[in-house]
């Protein structure tokens, strides 16, 4: 009797051990597992984010390179104004100003760090703090600059004031025989009525490329805020 119950306390105790080191083996391969998935999760994360960073670098670089333009739109705002007012200008500089009176611009926006998110998922990015920011860089900022760049009518340039500025301006051109302007004649004869309506254009122009330069250094700062941040969380 007292065999028999040795007997199967020994079995007992096989038994447990069996199922411990079952337990314990399907516990270990599952927090392996996990603790892979979290590290590939990691550096998937690590990856986008510096993705994204960069990208936010070349963003940055070309809302430079607009700030540098409308410097110039803005100087050919009042080399025209004083050509309207009959000021002696710099018949060197006309060919540059032109070109850059009534120039649109394109929205360049480097968005490949972002759609790579989104297609692996949003919730990658671990701090929520983080993910909600560059949400809303991409999906509101970003959307409403190139709507204002693009598709608000006051700052399609080319189309609404070129023709109308040109009309007056261009007949007092002065061109080389390969057809390039070098320069103006001056006075221009332009009755008050003419001189008005062209600084009408002219004005707004200055005050629509103030606009957008205003909207272009937000932006920027905005961009250096989540680059900042971004940097921080890949410490």
């Amino acid at each position: 009797m007292k065999h028999k119950i040795r007997l199967r306390f020994k079995n007992w105790k096989k038994y447990v051990f069996e199922f411990l080191s079952v337990f314990f083996a399907v516990t270990f391969a599952f927090l392996l597992d996990r603790w892979n998935e979290n590290r590939k999760e990691r550096f998937t994360e690590k990856t986008i984010l510096t993705e994204i960073y960069n990208g936010l670098e070349r963003d940055s670089i070309d809302l430079d390179n607009d700030e540098k333009s409308i410097k110039y739109n803005i100087k050919a705002v009042n080399y025209f104004r004083k050509i309207v007012d009959n000021i002696e200008v710099d018949n060197d500089s006309l060919p540059t100003y032109y070109f850059y009176l009534t120039r649109d611009f394109l929205t360049i926006q480097n968005t490949s760090g972002y759609e790579t998110l989104k297609s692996i998922g949003l919730e990658i990015i671990e701090n929520d703090s983080l993910r909600k920011t560059i949400i809303d860089l991409y999906e509101v900022r970003y959307k409403l600059h190139r709507k204002f760049t693009e598709e608000y009518d006051e700052n399609k340039y080319m189309r609404n004031y070129f023709e109308k500025i040109n009309t007056s301006i261009s007949p007092n051109f002065i061109y080389d025989i390969r057809g390039n302007i070098t320069g103006i004649k001056q006075p221009l004869d332009l009755n008050e009525k003419e001189k008005n309506l062209i600084k009408s254009y002219l004005w707004k122009l200055e005050i629509n490329r103030l606009d957008r330069e205003s909207a272009i250094k937000r932006n920027k700062s905005r961009i250096g805020e989540v680059r900042n941040y971004i940097k921080e969380n890949l410490k």
